[in-house]
C-alpha cells in the first residue's frame, strides 16, 4: 500500500474503531446499568449523557463515514469493496441513530422532566434495540476495515 493510502487506512481504522468502541461500551456497560437503577435515575442520567454524547458521536460517525469512503477512493479491488461496505455500514449506524434513537431521546427528555407513561418499558426496549443495531453495524464496519489490513493487500491507484 502506498504511503497516502496507509494514512487513510490508519485514519479509517482509528475512526471506525472509536465508533465501534463507543457504541460497544454503551451496549456492554451503560445499557445494563440503565436496567439496574431506578427509572428516575435512568431518565436523568440518559438525558444528561445524550447532551454530552450527541456532538461527540455525530463527529465520530462523520469521521468513520468520511475515512471509510476515503479509503475506497484510494484503493482498488477487494479493499475498495470492503471499504465501501464499511462506509455503508457507518452510514447505516448514522441512519439508525437519526431515525431510531434520536426521536426516542425526545420522549426520554420529556419523561425526565415529568413522568414516564404506562408503556415506557416498550419504548425503552426499542431504544436499546436501535442501540444494538447501530453497535453491530459500527462493529461490522470496523471489522471490514481491519479485514483490509489482514486479508487483502490493497492496490492503490
Amino acid at each position: 500500500m502506498r504511503t497516502p493510502a496507509r494514512y487513510v487506512h490508519g485514519a479509517a481504522l482509528l475512526a471506525t474503531g472509536l465508533l465501534a468502541g463507543a457504541f460497544g461500551y454503551g451496549a456492554a456497560n451503560v445499557v445494563p446499568t440503565f436496567g439496574a437503577v431506578p427509572l428516575d435515575v435512568r431518565l436523568t442520567f440518559h438525558t444528561a449523557m445524550m447532551e454530552v454524547n450527541e456532538p461527540i458521536m455525530q463527529s465520530a460517525m462523520a469521521l468513520a463515514i468520511l475515512t471509510s469512503f476515503g479509503l475506497a477512493v484510494v484503493c482498488r479491488g477487494l479493499p475498495r469493496r470492503l471499504a465501501l461496505g464499511a462506509g455503508a455500514l457507518t452510514v447505516a449506524s448514522l441512519l439508525v441513530t437519526v431515525f431510531g434513537n434520536v426521536p426516542l431521546h425526545a420522549h426520554i427528555r420529556r419523561w425526565a422532566a415529568t413522568s414516564a407513561p404506562a408503556g415506557h418499558p416498550e419504548i425503552l426496549q426499542k431504544w436499546e434495540l436501535f442501540h444494538t443495531i447501530r453497535t453491530l453495524t459500527a462493529l461490522s464496519a470496523f471489522a471490514l476495515v481491519i479485514g483490509i489490513a489482514v486479508l487483502a493487500r490493497p492496490e492503490t491507484r
